[in-house]
């Protein structure tokens, strides 16, 4: 009997993933974690998907059509699909999915995809979404977390973070925080073929030497972040390759401007001072002694690799401008300052170099570390002053932006708020044609030079560590791990 059970397990196939940190809740509506969408992207099944080109192609549903006012999207449905807990996708599954997305108490989706009035069911396989306006980023909403598709009967239930239930090719099995998440392959899955582990095991380990310490050690196969410094130790492993390519991403400051419990006088309302503060740091600089040169220096939201990328020099460093800056909002100097860390190697050095070079404008720069999942918790409430953290990016430029920048945006831990932009921003929903929402984006991207909500920093380029045994990985510009495909050579 036991030599039966060995030989089982000496089949299992298992691929063990690095992440930067451990991921929020595993609740799509609710979570907002990069990390978690490693795991969303292996566990839950979107209404549609994104092409290494990021071109919107069918997931859930196998094709869509607009009505000619684009206020009305018909979506046909993949039918035989079913949840982990054998519930029947379908229709009515859609109608829950969305409304608990717009309806959940702290839902992070609701902003994504506020422009829907309703869900009609018109067929057993059968969506129509009725809009309020039309809106030219919500096929590309629905390829992430807004696009999920979660089992009704199990989401209802309260422990549903610990319990998550989808419909994708990997069933959630365990999950011991700061340490591991495991998925089991799930039997029963549409497109079964193209999968080829037993089990996905998800290990957090913040710090990127210490990951590829484990992917050196063959304790890990495959690890997302690999940073910059250690690029030529991966190229110089036989056993190991590397997969690199240009991220949506981006990292910046985000400042309190008015969330939570902020000082009536806190001089960072004053968008003088912010601009100050985004003027005293020298992005190249920063590039090269944190990144070795290898990150895009930023000034926007939208990265190099978005069609709606604005052509905007990015502004060289000018301690005088700042200095002046801050003398004509009548701060006294030096002004002391907190800024919020991820308590990993890399943020660390981006904040001491933050650090020494906000100093020479006036500003006295305290680090306070933090684990990921708590900076992103206090960013929410309000409960700090200025935050070093990013986004992942998404394919289409709304997605980067609105839920930041917009007054109403879910993600607006600073809570900006300029009645021109968010005009802005909602007319670029409202339009399919390219080159007006070029214009649209390229007025909001410059309208923020001044205002500074966020002080961006740089785009992350996604790199990759893996064991040349993985086979048919790619990197995608979104930074995700598909393992459709992926296999281990034996």
């Amino acid at each position: 009997m036991l030599l039966g059970a060995s030989a089982h397990s000496q089949a299992e196939s298992v691929i063990r993933i690095g992440l930067g940190a451990d991921p929020d809740m595993l609740d799509p509506h609710l979570a907002r974690t990069y990390y978690g969408r490693f795991v969303f992207a292996a566990m839950c099944d979107r209404l549609v998907d994104v092409d290494e080109h990021l071109k919107v192609i069918p997931g859930l549903a196998t094709d869509w059509s607009w009505s000619d006012d684009a206020k009305i999207l018909t979506m046909n449905l993949r039918s035989g699909v079913t949840f982990h807990d054998g519930e029947k996708f379908d229709a009515n599954a859609v109608k829950f999915n969305i409304e608990r997305a717009l309806t959940l108490p702290g839902s992070l989706r609701k902003s994504e995809i506020s422009s829907i009035q309703s869900v009609e069911v018109t067929g057993p396989l059968q969506v129509k979404f009725h809009l309020k306006n039309p809106d030219a980023a919500l096929l590309s909403q629905l390829t992430d977390r807004a696009g999920a598709m979660l089992a009704p009967e199990a989401a209802k239930k309260p422990d549903f973070i610990t319990h998550p239930v989808c419909s994708g090719p990997y069933q959630f099995e365990s999950r011991v925080q700061q340490d591991r998440i495991v998925l089991k392959r799930y039997d029963n899955y549409w497109n079964k073929a193209a999968y080829h582990f037993d089990k996905v095991i998800f290990l957090p380990i913040p710090d990127a030497s210490v990951r590829l310490a484990n992917l050196r050690a063959g304790d890990l196969d495959l690890t997302e972040g690999i940073a910059a410094s250690d690029v030529k130790t991966v190229q110089g492993d036989s056993k190991l390759a590397l997969a690199k390519v240009t991220g949506l991403g981006y990292q910046g400051i985000t400042f309190n401007i008015n969330n939570g419990k902020v000082d009536p006088k806190s001089p960072f309302k004053d968008a003088r001072v912010r601009e100050a503060f985004s003027l005293a740091i020298d992005r190249d600089a920063l590039n090269q002694v944190a990144f070795e040169g290898l990150y895009t220096p930023a000034n926007q939201a939208l990265s190099p690799v978005s069609p709606y990328h604005v052509k905007l020099p990015v502004p060289a460093r000018d301690v005088e401008k700042a200095a002046s800056l801050l003398k004509a909002a009548g701060v006294t100097t030096p002004l002391n300052v907190t800024l919020l860390v991820t308590n990993n190697p890399t943020s660390q050095q981006v904040g001491q170099v933050i650090q020494a070079m906000a100093s020479e404008a006036g500003f006295n720069v305290n680090l306070q570390m933090s684990e990921f999942a708590s900076l992103l918790d206090r960013q929410q409430r309000g409960d700090y002053q200025l935050s070093l953290s990013g986004w992942s990016g998404r394919p289409d430029p709304d997605g980067s932006i609105y839920s930041f920048i917009n007054s109403k945006g879910t993600l607006n831990d600073g809570r900006y708020s300029n009645p021109q932009v968010d005009e802005w921003l909602n007319a670029a929903r409202l339009t399919n044609d390219p080159a007006q929402r070029q214009t649209l984006y390229d007025n909001v991207v410059k309208q923020l030079q001044t205002d500074m909500p966020i002080a961006y920093l740089y785009f992350e380029p996604r790199i990759f560590g893996l064991s040349k045994k993985v086979q048919g990985f790619k990197a995608w510009p979104d930074g995700l791990v598909r393992l459709a495909g992926v296999s281990m050579a034996q």
